[in-house]
């Protein structure tokens, strides 16, 4: 019994010496995960409102908003026509890949047409199949498209419940899915697309906003 009372007294003392020995930017991931997993709680320290499904991943889509938001807002303007194939890397194949503002216009018009289904809302007219507005070119625009797509996200994934989340749902020309596969698809296509942008910064000499102080 005395072995076991030293064990649990040493157990919180072992993490927290994992924990200070990590980098700085493990440290900061193992932060937001556990910021993004835990419950809220009130001034009192009691638990709020008990984490629903959809809480859950409301939570994940505001993470990938907030990443692509400062990405979009870090770039200046006059450099939303960037792609890598600008810069004629020896040996490396960009040709016809999206620019900057073309990335965005991308996840926010893929945002609506993944979410649409979820509650039957029309989707806007400028989704252009998934490309966004040919004729938006305007930083300010890109930007308002892309939180606009991100508050019609919010606004989707709300309606979840344990009666709907599974349950199969049709879409024109494409095979039967569920409301589940469609809320957490579209934040997880948008981090693939933010990858992306954070190489895009990068060659233009910006350090992505999520990264700096790391």
């Amino acid at each position: 019994m005395k072995d076991v009372k030293t064990l649990l007294l040493l157990t919180p003392l072992l993490f927290a010496t994992l924990a200070y020995g990590q980098s700085p930017k493990s440290s900061a991931v193992a932060a937001a995960t556990a910021t993004a997993a835990a419950p809220q709680s009130s001034a009192s320290g009691t638990p709020s409102t008990p984490p629903t499904t959809a809480s859950a991943i409301d939570r994940e889509i505001s993470i990938v908003e907030k990443e692509l938001v400062e990405a979009a807002e870090a770039m200046p303007e006059d450099k939303f026509d960037f792609s890598p194939e600008k810069l004629n890397i020896s040996g490396s194949d960009y040709k016809g890949v999206r620019t900057f503002g073309q990335q965005l216009k991308h996840v926010a018009a893929s945002n609506y047409l993944i979410w649409s289904p979820i509650t039957g809302e029309k989707v806007p007219d400028t989704v252009n199949d998934g490309k966004g507005p040919d004729n938006m070119t305007a930083k300010a625009d890109i930007v308002k498209y892309l939180k606009d797509s991100f508050a019609f996200g919010h606004k989707a994934v709300a309606t979840l419940n344990a009666s709907n989340l599974v349950q199969p749902i049709t879409r024109n020309n494409k095979p039967p899915t569920t409301r589940l596969f469609l809320a957490t698809f579209a934040p997880a296509h948008a981090f693939d697309h933010y990858g992306q942008l954070v190489e895009y910064l990068r060659m233009n000499g910006i350090v992505p906003p999520a990264s700096r102080g790391q």
